[in-house]
């Protein structure tokens, strides 16, 4: 009895050890999708920008004009246009890594932010993404975002 309760633990540790390996993997795959979309902006990358989402990326933005509430919804190609329209180094959008949660195949990340345009300070916020690992490894499919001066 002795023996076999060891073994269960020895079993319980290495399952315990192999899920926070993985954990620790992806946390970092996932950082490094948010890292190389806020690298493609400031560099006016498309390319790199388009490996960062899912075919069925949903971008939003939360809007306060005059005390109303609006939420803005934006297709990811325009986005993805409108900052290959950019001069390199024009987007400067400075965040930090705030809460990382998975499960499974479930990423979900807090970054508050500060967004430079020629670098002059236009506004701050927070972004919320939500990242699916699919065969092609982690991709953003949901962001939305908050914007104030």
């Amino acid at each position: 009895m002795k023996n076999a309760c060891c073994l269960v633990f020895i079993l319980s540790l290495s399952i315990s050890v192999k899920a926070q390996d993985n954990y620790h993997q992806d946390s970092i795959a996932v950082t490094q999708v948010i890292q190389h979309m806020f690298t493609a902006m400031k560099t006016s990358d498309t390319n790199l920008l388009k490996t960062c989402f899912s075919p069925t990326t949903i971008f939003q933005t939360i809007v306060n004009k005059n005390g109303q509430v609006e939420i803005k919804t934006e297709q990811l190609q325009n986005f993805i246009n409108s900052i290959g329209k950019q001069p390199p180094g024009a987007i400067d959008e400075r965040v930090t890594i705030g809460e990382l949660l998975i499960d499974n195949q479930l990423a979900s990340v807090w970054t508050p932010e500060q967004f430079y345009y020629k670098e002059q300070y236009s506004h701050q916020g927070a972004n919320s993404f939500q990242l699916v690992k699919g065969v092609d490894g982690w991709k953003i499919q949901y962001l939305i975002d908050t914007r104030r001066k």
